[in-house]
């Protein structure tokens, strides 16, 4: 298992594969912290340096977890968290919230429960309608003035508001939802994110567990109930679930051609679209992380990625990548 490193924006250099922590606290069956503080343990030992958490996941208990993993390993850490996404300590969801006060106090916030000094890549997690671009950027560049974060970083985040809050202070990195099930970036954000120097950061970069050939019409990546089996990830419902494993099975033959998984195959996919793309597939055991790091040595040749693309054309997919999009910046 070989990591490469890569570098987002102008000059930061992080692992060319990082882990979303989010799945450790929520979300994804149960959670067991020390379970997920063991994988985390072995990612770092693996050279996964670049670790993806927010303050909404848990709500705020994923944070605490990343912060006493990396206790006494801060110096190997690319550490990114993410704020704009409101809730309460019973998990209650306020809303989306870019206003300048809200974000000096949530930066706080995570800065204790993450036990550090500063955050190296601090993201708005979802674009705040009702406040202009320009001041919740404002407030984050005050951050970066005061040394409490690095780099700046934008999620879910249109090509217009990319511009605008690159304008006000260069941004990093985008994070958005990309993999061989979610293309619809490639348009107009991943020409302006190229434009302007910006690193992509996919999020679900196996289709929410769809694209590693785990998840059949019966269970879910792990045999568990967990929040994919809803209204709110309309590609895991009924008939689209069955269009979209059919998909699975395609990429499934590809990958047993190739001697490896249809996750490592999925991943290995992602990682080939350039240099300033940095998955962050998310797990919360040691075995999928092994699996995932595996996908860093694989060579897709010109003829794997026609291949893949012919067995999984851009608008195949079926089913919205959310119940209800309206958060998603347009």
């Amino acid at each position: 298992m070989t990591i490469t490193r890569r570098t987002l924006g102008t000059d930061l250099t992080v692992s060319a594969l990082g882990l979303g922590c989010m799945g450790m606290s929520e979300f994804y069956g149960t959670a067991d912290e020390s379970q997920g503080i063991d994988t985390i343990h072995r990612a770092l030992d693996l050279g996964v340096t670049f670790l993806d958490t927010a303050d909404m996941y848990g709500p705020f208990t994923n944070e605490q977890l990343v912060g006493k993993a990396i206790g006494g390993r801060r110096d190997e850490v690319q550490l990114a968290t993410k704020f704009g996404n409101e809730r309460l300590p019973d998990g209650t969801r306020v809303g989306i919230n870019g206003s300048p006060a809200y974000v000096h106090a949530a930066c706080d916030a995570s800065l204790q429960r993450l036990g550090v000094d500063h955050i190296d890549l601090y993201y708005q997690h979802r674009v705040d309608q009702s406040v202009p671009i320009e001041e919740t950027v404002g407030a984050m560049k005050e951050l970066v003035e005061a040394g409490k974060v690095v780099h700046l970083g934008l999620s879910e985040a249109s090509s217009t508001t990319i511009r605008r809050a690159h304008a006000v202070h260069p941004i990093t990195a985008l994070q958005t939802e990309y993999s061989l099930f979610t293309r619809d970036l490639e348009d107009e954000i991943l020409p302006t994110i190229r434009a302007l120097g910006i690193g992509l950061v996919p999020y679900s970069p196996l289709g929410r567990g769809l694209l590693t050939g785990a998840i059949s019409r019966e269970s879910g990546a792990d045999g568990e109930a967990d929040s994919r089996r809803s209204s709110y990830f309309p590609r895991f419902e009924g008939d689209n679930l069955a269009a979209n494993l059919a998909l699975v099975d395609r990429i499934r033959e590809i990958a047993t051609a190739k001697d490896c998984t249809p996750g490592q195959l999925a991943l290995a996919w992602v990682l080939a679209q350039g240099d300033d793309v940095v998955p962050i597939p998310g797990t919360k055991r040691v075995a999928y992380l092994e699996e995932n790091v595996a996908a860093a040595d694989i060579t897709l040749t010109a003829d794997d990625l026609t291949a893949l693309e012919a067995a999984v054309p851009r608008d195949a997919v079926a089913g919205d990548r959310y119940g209800d999009m309206s958060s998603i910046d347009a």
